[in-house]
């Protein structure tokens, strides 16, 4: 019933019980999106796409996980060519962790180049951004211009700002991602209400960000449930109608 958009079932976390973890998974009907964030994980998240039937994957290189990779777009060129890669990402911008002028302009001129990798692949992106906002909006307008509208396109994955914001990017035609920050705190409660719901994902970014009332432990795909819930509530829909669309609204974007 739910398909979790957004989460990293190749990471270390899940070393010692992967094969157990995704069959609990795929047995109670849960699709995943596998989210690479470097070279080696992206390659891991094809892997694993390629062994599961309920598994597809995104390929890309995350603002500030691996900041000593220098992007090589011809490898990740090729890894899109793997059948069930639906996507670019994650990819994107964050001042939170990454600070400086030089390294904002490296992640900037990162981000470019899986744009341009958009563009030519007419891939949808899954974008990263934490405390710039603002920029990533402006890089996307400019994108826009210069690929006439036809590549920009994709989810905001994480979503942590305004509804103003979130307002901006469906302007913009781009889908809002929802994890278990929601349950943490009430902050969100604007945006989950008025964001329509045919235009939200619903993602766990897996191993992190367990919703209550697992926060602080290995997140799982199995746990969709309760940021289900919280946007059920708040929205006053069913919990199998959150389901129903989010997971629609998933298999649109990414083509499956």
């Amino acid at each position: 019933m739910f398909f979790d958009s957004h989460c990293h079932p190749q990471f270390p976390q899940y070393d010692q019980d992967r094969e157990e973890m995704i069959k609990r998974t795929l047995d109670e009907g849960i699709k995943m999106i596998a989210v690479g964030t470097d070279f080696e994980m992206s390659a891991k998240a094809v892997g694993l796409a390629k062994g599961y039937e309920g598994i597809w994957a995104a390929v890309g290189l995350h603002p500030n996980d691996n900041l000593h990779e220098e992007v090589d777009i011809e490898k990740y060129r090729e890894l899109l060519k793997e059948k069930k890669v639906v996507a670019i990402g994650e990819i994107g911008l964050d001042y939170y962790r990454t600070t400086g002028e030089e390294l904002i302009a490296k992640q900037k001129d990162r981000f470019i180049k899986f744009l341009e990798l958009a563009r030519e692949t007419n891939k949808p992106m899954i974008l990263h951004c934490r405390d710039a906002y603002t920029d990533m909006l402006e890089m996307l307008d400019a994108a826009a211009t210069l690929f006439s509208g036809s590549a920009v396109r994709g989810v905001v994955h994480s979503f942590t700002s305004s509804w103003e914001t979130a307002e901006k990017f469906l302007e913009r035609g781009f889908l809002i991602g929802l994890n278990g920050i929601i349950t943490f705190t009430e902050q969100y409660d604007e945006v989950i209400k008025n964001v329509p719901l045919d235009k939200l994902l619903l993602e766990t970014d897996a191993p992190y960000l367990a919703p209550v009332p697992y926060r602080g432990k290995r997140n799982e795909s199995l746990y969709l449930k309760f940021i289900a819930e919280k946007i059920s509530k708040i929205k006053g829909e069913t919990v199998q109608k959150i389901a129903e669309q989010t997971k629609k609204n998933t298999e649109e974007l990414f083509g499956l």
